[in-house]
């Protein structure tokens, strides 16, 4: 897939480049997309959850009635899970919610989710570019010039820049990363890609293997 290189201006640079299809062109496997997806949700969970038990709730623990000759079912301390204002029985307790996945599994996913976008011509390559100083009316200017403003837009830098990081930060719809931080669920959620002519050789270089 070839796709024309813009400058910041979205006019058209006359140099075009070409996606790797071992990248952009795979057949997509949803399975490896649910997968990856799901373990970085599952990673992002605090998993601080906790419910008081029988032993941890303060109260009594004098035994409220009799065992015998109530015409009642038998009842401990206050305490008890059948009371209201009881510990809970099996409450959910403190847990790690991550998992493993092979790092082969990820790839495909990372390279079905760019399969995706390039089908969908949700692709877009601009020259490398910075700012002088961090200005969001620049960044926004640059998006409505390459006609993206008004989509969920996901930039994809070669490296860190934190120019351009803070002059997008406070844009709802539009998101920074690099190509070492980029994820399937970061592609995904975005409607469109916008990558520089850097990003393009590095996402490459990692995934093609």
């Amino acid at each position: 897939m070839t796709l024309n290189v813009l400058n910041k201006k979205g006019e058209d640079t006359g140099r075009t480049v070409t996606l790797n299809d071992a990248v952009f062109g795979i057949e997509p496997n949803d399975h490896a997309i649910y997968l990856d997806v799901k373990q970085h949700l599952a990673n992002k969970r605090q998993g601080t959850h906790k419910s008081k038990e029988r032993s941890e709730i303060t109260g009594s623990t004098r035994k409220l009635i009799r065992q015998k000759g109530g015409g009642g079912a038998r009842r401990g301390d206050i305490k008890s899970p059948v009371l209201v204002g009881g510990g809970r029985v099996f409450g959910p307790k403190p847990r790690d919610y991550g998992f493993k996945l092979n790092k082969k599994v990820k790839a495909l996913a990372r390279k079905s989710a760019l399969t995706y976008k390039a089908q969908d011509n949700a692709i877009t390559v601009v020259e490398d570019f910075t700012f002088e100083a961090p200005k969001t009316k620049e960044f926004i200017t640059l998006v409505k010039d390459l006609k993206l403003d008004g989509k969920k837009l996901l930039l994809v830098l070669p490296e860190n820049n934190n120019v351009i990081l803070l002059s997008a930060r406070n844009l709802q719809r539009t998101k920074v990363t690099t190509v070492s931080e980029l994820n399937t669920y970061k592609v995904l959620d975005a409607a469109s890609l916008l990558l520089t002519e850097s990003s393009i050789a590095k996402i490459e270089e990692n995934l093609k293997a």
